[in-house]
């Protein structure tokens, strides 16, 4: 069994970027009910293009 570590916070950085209204709307669309905030969606999403990268790159 895994030991339970409490996690830590990363820290952050307040970033100011513009998205065309189309994409917000989806983004709330596609997050209405669940337990996520934009901010959330957003990270979540440049994580995975970034992780998509460094695959495409190794490959």
């Amino acid at each position: 069994m895994k030991k339970f570590k409490i996690p830590s916070i990363p820290s952050t950085t307040s970033k100011c970027i513009r998205f065309p209204n189309d994409v917000i709307e989806k983004v709330e669309n596609a997050i209405k009910g669940q337990n996520c905030t934009f901010s959330a969606f957003v990270v979540e999403a440049v994580r995975v293009a970034l992780e998509n990268l460094e695959d495409s790159e190794n490959s």
